[in-house]
């Protein structure tokens, strides 16, 4: 049965021109769960979401060995792939190009790692790895475990010859974009824009047909949202508008999302301890 929820225009996004100023987001509107199913247990923690030979690929974040799950568009597992000489140390998201798959090994809970990297994969051959891309944050001076800090990152995105990974700030509940090359390497962040999200950020992806991209996230109170920003372009970051939407699955843990069309998206929820992972196809 589908899930309806009715919230009001709160405000506008307002728009700043200065390249990485923090942006305030605040639009809200109607959304609708239209199908919805449970998922393997095998995927408790799906945290990332692909399209694949006409299912949708996923996988665990930490505490799975290094592989990617094949299921249906209606839920049932189909796969299981080993990515061979990979480690799962906290995966958090995918994103996919003609080429390629790539493997956001990127979750930093606490702030401490310094092994952070994007493991490259061929999907045309088995999800062989094909390289790693290693990078660290710029300004971190600090690797002491903590709760709060701004060196997490759980959504990734690829767009042109660059990926685009997208901060979860613990501290300030604002996102940071990050432009990190395709090849294999070494590399430093510096955040090339910010958004005052209020929110954080948990999985992304982006459709070019539709220059559009899509977040998830949630709040300190465990409200769910999806974040869609349009016209995205690398060349014109300044003008990138956010548009937050609020999900009627407050108390869930989303950390995936695939875009269907400019309306229409699936994501995907952890088990949440004693439950099941869900598959979800939501209407804005």
């Amino acid at each position: 049965m589908s899930l309806r929820i009715h919230l009001s225009l709160l405000s506008v996004l307002l728009l700043n021109n200065c390249n990485n100023k923090k942006e305030s987001v605040a639009t809200v509107i109607n959304e609708t769960v239209i199908f919805e199913t449970k998922l393997s247990k095998k995927i408790d923690e799906t945290s990332g979401l692909e399209y694949f030979n006409e299912g949708l690929i996923t996988h665990n974040d930490s505490g799975d060995d290094a592989k990617l799950y094949l299921f249906s568009q209606t839920g049932e597992l189909l796969e299981e792939f080993v990515v061979n000489d990979a480690v799962n140390n906290d995966w958090e998201d995918i994103a996919m190009d003609e080429s390629y798959l790539y493997i956001g090994d990127s979750g930093n809970n606490y702030g401490n790692r310094k092994n952070l990297n994007i493991v490259i994969t061929d999907h045309l051959n088995g999800f062989k790895k094909m390289g790693e891309i290693n990078f660290n944050y710029a300004h971190q001076e600090d690797f002491k475990s903590r709760n709060k800090h701004p060196y997490d990152a759980e959504a990734l995105i690829a767009v042109d010859d660059q990926l685009v990974l997208f901060s979860k700030n613990r501290e300030e509940l604002t996102t940071e974009l990050f432009l990190i090359p395709k090849q294999a390497g070494d590399y430093e962040l510096t955040s090339v824009r910010s958004f005052d999200a209020k929110a954080l950020i948990t999985g992304g992806d982006y459709n070019e047909a539709l220059k559009m991209v899509a977040l998830v996230g949630y709040d300190r109170a465990r409200n769910q949202y999806l974040f869609t920003l349009q016209n995205f372009n690398l060349n014109s970051l300044e003008q990138v508008e956010m548009n937050r939407l609020e999900l009627p699955l407050k108390g869930k843990q989303i950390e995936a999302i695939k875009i269907i069309d400019a309306n229409t998206f699936w994501i995907t929820s952890e088990d949440e301890g004693g439950g099941y992972p869900m598959l979800y196809k939501v209407k804005r």
